[in-house]
């Protein structure tokens, strides 16, 4: 791993130890609340890879939609990263609620002895602001995901998780524009990149190939936040685009008249850089891990779409 002095002096992000056989998961709520029960094929699985599991005292609590209380959320949370012992962070499903908790965090001792933190969507609030901190972290599958993630999936975690080198290919959708880039990989879910802006958790696009996804949102709502971004300058300093999962879109009663792959490409237009529609993460079963915060190389041809993280 880099020194976090010479990662900084470079620009480039930490990325945390590779586990090691024997070393310990933190399954932690940081949102929705989630039963103990559905846990048990996340834990089968990290005992599989050789690793040893420890359940946060958020799961199981319940304070109306939300894992427990704000503070027993960032209690929790606190725990497991000030915990030299724990070697990575898994929450355990998204929802809505991270972005109430994530202010509490001292990342302190985060800072000195970082570790993997995993998950997507509502997760994304705490992927940029590590992000921001200097250091990389995993887009991917969540515990309550893992009985239905596909096996590529899974194994897409366990190479991000044991160090191992992660490469995607699959075929260029008729949509997608041509070209190659380079540059730190960044983004997440739109809906809550879209939340973020103003804050100190907000996604830094300059030079960077943004990852895009959603759920169940209506397509005026994504042409929305798309301006948003459009209009504070995000789009027109990105180096790519990679957009995954676009799941369950939503219209109205009028059509708004074009699907959520052409509202980004609308927004995109006369940018001249590569963009992938279709890319397996996201709200998906196949959802692959990506290393938000690492450099990653994209070749858009014909062909094939190919992404590749150093």
């Amino acid at each position: 791993m880099m020194s976090a002095t010479n990662a900084q002096n470079q620009g480039k992000k930490i990325l945390p130890p590779k586990l090691n056989p024997g070393d310990t998961v933190a399954i932690v709520a940081t949102a929705r609340k989630n039963i103990t029960d559905n846990l048990k094929p996340a834990i089968k699985l990290l005992e599989s890879w050789g690793l040893k599991v420890k359940i946060g005292s958020s799961i199981g609590l319940d304070y109306n939609q939300l894992a427990g209380t704000d503070q027993q959320r960032a209690a929790d949370l606190q725990e497991q990263f000030d915990n030299p012992n724990i070697k990575a962070v898994w929450c355990v499903r998204g929802g809505y609620g991270t972005v109430r908790i994530i202010d509490k965090i001292d990342f302190t001792a985060f800072k000195k002895n970082p570790k993997w933190l995993i998950g997507f969507s509502d997760v994304t609030v705490l992927h940029n602001h590590l992000n921001n901190l200097g250091f990389a972290s995993i887009h991917g599958l969540m515990p309550l995901n893992v009985a239905t993630a596909s096996p590529a999936a899974v194994e897409s975690l366990r190479k991000c998780l044991f160090g191992q080198p992660l490469q995607y290919e699959i075929p260029t959708d008729s949509e997608s524009q041509l070209g190659a880039a380079e540059g730190e990989f960044v983004g997440g879910n739109l809906s809550i990149l879209y939340s973020l802006l103003g804050s100190v958790s907000q996604v830094n696009c300059d030079n960077k190939i943004l990852f895009l996804e959603d759920l169940d949102e209506y397509l005026y709502h994504i042409d929305r936040m798309l301006m948003n971004l459009k209009r504070c300058g995000c789009l027109s300093k990105l180096k790519g685009v990679v957009v995954g999962g676009m799941t369950k879109m939503k219209d109205n009663e009028v059509p708004w008249g074009k699907n959520a792959n052409q509202i980004v490409a609308e927004h995109l237009e006369g940018l001249n850089i590569p963009v992938v529609f279709d890319f397996l993460a996201g709200h998906i079963s196949d959802n692959r891990a990506l290393i938000l915060g690492a450099h990653a190389k994209l070749t858009v041809s014909k062909d094939k779409t190919v992404l590749r993280f150093d």
